[in-house]
């Protein structure tokens, strides 16, 4: 099974392809510029390969609620050019596949938790992962 990933930065967008065990297949770097700019070159990059679902960790403020008009969208951020575009939509365009949508500081956090400093302490389920970042 083949995942696709992207990192939404104020300097630079990464994404990559890797499989189901975490292993990276490929992975580029784009200059972040305006959406017109970066995606196609991001979505070229995905197409190349038959993935099955898509990660994204956004800068933001970007909306996580499912239930809200504007999920999928970076809203009010400072850079101008990506205020309120429809991020998970462009996506969703272009692949029919899961698209899993949140914050780049839920992501590292995630990252942590799963495979990097914080995994062991949150062994003990009774610690929330907040805690175990701020040790």
């Amino acid at each position: 099974m083949l995942l696709g990933a992207i990192e939404t930065g104020g300097t630079k967008f990464v994404a990559a392809v890797g499989n189901e065990h975490g292993e990276v297949i490929e992975e580029i770097t784009i200059p972040t510029t305006t959406p017109d700019e970066t995606m196609p070159k991001i979505l070229q990059f995905l197409n190349q390969y038959k993935i099955e679902g898509i990660g994204v960790g956004s800068f933001g403020p970007i909306d996580v609620n499912r239930q809200s008009p504007t999920y999928g969208f970076i809203t009010t951020t400072p850079k101008l050019s990506w205020r309120h575009y429809n991020f998970v939509g462009a996506l969703k365009e272009k692949f029919s596949v899961p698209v899993a949508w949140t914050t780049d500081v839920n992501v590292a956090g995630y990252g942590e938790y799963k495979l990097g400093n914080a995994k062991s302490l949150c062994q003990n389920k009774n610690i929330p992962l907040s805690e175990a970042l701020e040790n």
